[in-house]
């Protein structure tokens, strides 16, 4: 499928799969005519990728962890694990559980409120 079809069946404008290319996120082959060609699987590949910067992650960390996730989990080779990229990994493990326990503050917060306000 080409770029514009993608888009549409992910919801995810097409300068921003250009920008997910630049990024070695996507790796689309090309036609004759240089169009993007892109397989059935990009759409999975571009759900992962949203859900993944969606959830705090650059794409420096994406580009890194993206090929060890075709099955939807993380599956590293402890080998490939470099003390590096698990300090990365850590460091933004500690920041998405600051990110919830923030939330979860809030959304307590604001029911206290509704439910002191409601009697």
């Amino acid at each position: 499928m080409r770029i514009g079809e993608l888009s549409r069946r992910t919801g995810v404008p097409a300068r921003m799969l250009r920008y997910y290319e630049e990024q070695g996120l996507l790796e689309p082959e090309r036609a004759g005519n240089g169009y993007r060609l892109y397989g059935a699987t990009a759409i999975y590949r571009v759900q992962q990728i949203r859900g993944l910067l969606d959830s705090g992650l650059t794409t420096e960390i994406i580009r890194r962890i993206l090929p060890f996730l075709d099955t939807g989990d993380i599956h590293l080779h402890p080998q490939c694990l470099t003390p590096e990229l698990a300090g990365l990994l850590q460091a933004e493990a500690d920041r998405i559980t600051a990110r919830i326990d923030c939330l979860a503050r809030n959304r307590d917060a604001l029911l206290r409120y509704l439910s002191s306000v409601r009697g």
